[in-house]
């Protein structure tokens, strides 16, 4: 599978990375890193991939994945990443409430997800998938309503006061929202919509309309 302009572009960021050996996951860091893994074969021997993405970002605010191999800082780059690897190559991108993806992505363009540190946030939304897969389900469509919900009702609020701008009100006229809620349950939504995209992000669940905003 040929690459494109920009997936050449996102290959070409990655950057020889220093070298320093893979620290181990601790609790404290369930939400501010990432760490994936997958095991492929390299010249007859399994070699260990991770990917660690440090989601508080650099000095200047700057997310990066880093690329270790066998638990050495092989390559880094600014996200969205692309780490090239024996048999194709790895992508990660993020969201603004985690990771987007996190892939194999081999040269026939089959795609399959890196394993989460079972330490990880990621890791125990997924033992939770494993072990309560009903449970998991549910908690998964609470999610996505409650994105639907949030999305819905942001969208009528804020189209009020857009269309009462002079230029759009005369040219399209003014809307009045059918919907106005008190402060508390705005808030109680907007706090039900986070929680409902982070649960997505850990399962590394992404649709443009519902978990956009600022992604990368």
């Amino acid at each position: 599978m040929s690459a494109g302009w920009n997936d050449r572009r996102l290959e070409r960021r990655a950057r020889p990375a220093d070298g320093r050996p893979l620290r181990p996951f601790r609790w404290w860091q369930a939400f501010r890193r990432s760490l994936l893994s997958i095991t492929l074969e390299h010249e007859g021997r399994p070699v260990v991939h991770t990917v660690e993405v440090r989601h508080g970002g650099d000095a200047n605010g700057v997310v990066r994945a880093s690329l270790y191999v066998d638990g050495v800082r092989h390559l880094e780059s600014r996200l969205p990443a692309r780490f090239p690897v024996d048999g194709g190559h790895i992508e990660v991108r993020r969201s603004p409430a985690g990771l987007r993806r996190c892939h194999l992505v081999t040269h026939d363009g089959t795609a399959r997800a890196l394993e989460p540190d079972p330490r990880s946030a990621e890791g125990r939304r997924a033992r939770f998938a494993r072990r309560h897969p009903v449970a998991s389900s549910l908690v998964g469509a609470v999610s996505v309503a409650l994105l639907v919900v949030g999305v819905t009702l942001g969208a009528l609020q804020a189209a009020e006061p857009v269309s009462q701008v002079p230029a759009i009100a005369s040219t399209l006229g003014t809307f009045h929202s059918p919907v106005h809620l008190p402060t508390w349950l705005n808030l109680s939504l907007g706090l039900g919509a986070v929680a409902g995209s982070v649960d997505r992000a850990l399962r590394m669940q992404y649709h443009w309309l519902l978990d956009s905003g600022a992604a990368t």
